[in-house]
């Protein structure tokens, strides 16, 4: 991370489920605490859901995928990967590392057999020693990655705002509109705010950190 214009290769990845009833999983916006909160959150059941995809880099919020499964698997996550991003961000530039958090579809077999044969040492992520991955990402970091500590929760705050929206399709429409408001200046000052984070966790040898 130390070194000149690192971080400017970074493309952050990762998808996650919105619901039509405004409920928001509390697996991608985990944090850490020094003591059980006790809470208990009503939700409702079989609310009809979509799941999203997006990258980010220091410059730019990539265009949204939307999966058509309900449950997103290895095989659709690798199609996705092969038909969808890398094509953009191929565009953008040739020597981008892209960063996966560790959800099971990432590390199917086909998935981590594509990276090492179409970018060796430029994908960052869970592998095995065989992988030909650049370094692993520290698992349950999310105050390390800027689409947990950013993107996705400025897009639901702005998503989940009364009148919810009545139909997936307006759901949709909502999703996207957030994106393209994010600006490059809002993106450089995400990348400062990854730095000092980084930075702690420097500081600290990697112990836990209650605040930042």
């Amino acid at each position: 991370m130390e070194e000149d214009g690192f971080c400017d290769w970074l493309i952050f990845s990762d998808e996650v489920t919105f619901h039509l009833c405004g409920k928001v999983n509390k697996h991608n916006v985990q944090g850490w605490g020094m003591e059980n909160p006790h809470c208990y959150v009503e939700h409702q059941r079989d609310s009809p859901k979509v799941n999203v995809f997006c990258a980010v880099s220091k410059m730019k919020v990539y265009s949204l995928f939307f999966f058509a499964e309900q449950t997103v698997t290895g095989l659709t996550y690798l199609d996705m990967v092969t038909e969808w991003l890398l094509p953009q961000l191929n565009e953008d530039r040739a020597d981008f590392i892209l960063q996966q958090d560790g959800a099971p579809p990432h590390f199917h077999r086909e998935v981590r057999a594509f990276l090492n044969q179409h970018l060796p040492q430029r994908w960052i992520r869970r592998g095995t020693d065989v992988d030909q991955k650049l370094l692993s990402w520290p698992p349950h970091s999310p105050d390390l990655t800027p689409c947990d500590f950013f993107l996705w929760g400025y897009v639901k705050d702005q998503v989940f705002v009364p009148p919810l929206t009545a139909t997936i399709l307006d759901l949709k429409v909502r999703i996207r509109a957030t994106i393209l408001n994010i600006t490059a200046d809002m993106l450089g000052r995400v990348w400062e705010e990854m730095d000092y984070h980084v930075d702690v966790c420097r500081v600290t040898k990697g112990a836990h950190i209650e605040h930042l």
